[in-house]
């Protein structure tokens, strides 16, 4: 059983990450990592990461290699916890030989954390959720 355990835990941090690392990484300007955002025009357009990449899981297929250089690290996300979406665009990327992960949290808990969002009317950020980021307290993971 605990081969077991260690192997899966193991796999899904090779292949899951979650918003603080991807906002470290951004922050950080880590190069090679493309962020993408697999939801509808309509959910792009009520707001998204900055730095994203609008590419809707049904158009990865066709669309990812003139958007994504080959071999590049893709990071997907979608709604939140709730939504298998970015699963479904991680698995399109998979299937066309990127590293791939699964940003777990989505843009919910992106915002919850309150950091910078990207709308029509520009970048802005929203008050930290408690639940998610209390107020001057690092969870230490």
């Amino acid at each position: 059983m605990t081969d077991s355990a260690v192997a899966f835990f193991a796999a899904r941090l090779e292949f899951e990450t979650d918003v603080s690392d991807v906002h470290a990484d951004l922050e950080a300007g880590t190069t090679g990592v493309v962020v993408i955002d697999s939801r509808s025009a309509e959910s792009w357009r009520q707001g998204r990461l900055p730095h994203a990449v609008h590419l809707p899981t049904r158009e990865i297929a066709a669309r990812a290699a003139e958007v994504i250089p080959p071999g590049t690290r893709v990071v997907t996300y979608c709604w939140g916890p709730g939504c298998n979406g970015a699963t479904r665009a991680a698995l399109e990327f998979a299937k066309l030989g990127y590293p791939v992960k699964e940003m777990i949290g989505g843009y919910e808990y992106w915002v919850r954390e309150g950091f910078p969002v990207r709308d029509d009317q520009g970048v802005q950020t929203r008050p930290v959720d408690e639940l998610t980021a209390p107020a001057g307290a690092a969870c230490g993971c």
